[in-house]
């Protein structure tokens, strides 16, 4: 795989409590969070829309 093939693949995060799934390709543009925010630039402060835990709960799913 290319640097830019890796640098523009955007990955899923899964909660382990509820299983909502945030993509960093959609965003959460509801929640302030832009199309194409990496998981690492969603703030440490975010909660789970769904059920409020904290980014800790997330898991990261396999491409």
């Amino acid at each position: 795989m290319s640097e830019t093939a890796a640098t523009t693949t955007f990955r899923t995060w899964m909660c382990v409590v509820c299983g909502f799934i945030y993509d960093e390709a959609q965003g959460l543009p509801e929640e302030g969070i832009a199309p194409g925010t990496r998981w690492e630039d969603v703030p440490d402060t975010w909660t789970c829309p769904d059920c409020g835990v904290t980014k800790d709960d997330f898991e990261m799913m396999p491409l």
